[in-house]
């Protein structure tokens, strides 16, 4: 009648998971004492987030229409390193609840900003945008104001 799955564990015999080789305080015990973690992420979930900025920064999107699109190489490179400096990022900062959500959305977030801080640096390089066989200069969202106006005015004394 006893069930190792179910069975609680006596002092001696510990039971383990592979998550309590992480000393990780972002695992929670889930329905059925099933330990969870979603800081840090796997390898593969690691790698989905690096295949999908490589699409993003590849392919014509709305990203692409304003900043160019980038080669498949470039994109690659590129996204592996923004993947990397965001975590290393998300893992350097602390997180304050147990599940890790608070880290989760600080890594998400340095992936975002990073990702445009590159398109935008490349742009503003002037490299040749590849967008669907034709380069385009970005465009710019901020006008210089006139020379007129951006001069101090001059007292008349």
């Amino acid at each position: 009648m006893t069930d190792p799955e179910i069975a609680p564990a006596t002092p001696s015999e510990p039971q383990q998971t592979s998550h309590d080789q992480h000393s990780n305080s972002a695992a929670k015990l889930g329905p059925g004492g099933i330990s969870f973690s979603i800081w840090p992420p796997t390898q593969r979930t690691r790698d989905a987030v690096v295949n999908r900025l490589i699409e993003t920064l590849s392919t014509p999107s709305v990203l692409s229409k304003r900043y160019g699109t980038m080669t498949p190489d470039e994109a690659s490179a590129a996204a592996r390193q923004i993947e990397d400096e965001a975590f290393a990022a998300a893992g350097g900062s602390a997180a304050s609840d147990d599940d890790g959500i608070e880290i989760l959305q600080v890594y998400s977030k340095e992936i975002s900003k990073r990702m445009l801080d590159t398109v935008k640096a490349r742009a503003n390089t002037g490299a040749v945008a590849v967008d669907n066989g034709g380069a385009q200069a970005p465009a710019s969202d901020v006008t210089p104001p006139p020379a007129a106006e951006s001069a101090p005015a001059e007292s008349e004394t």
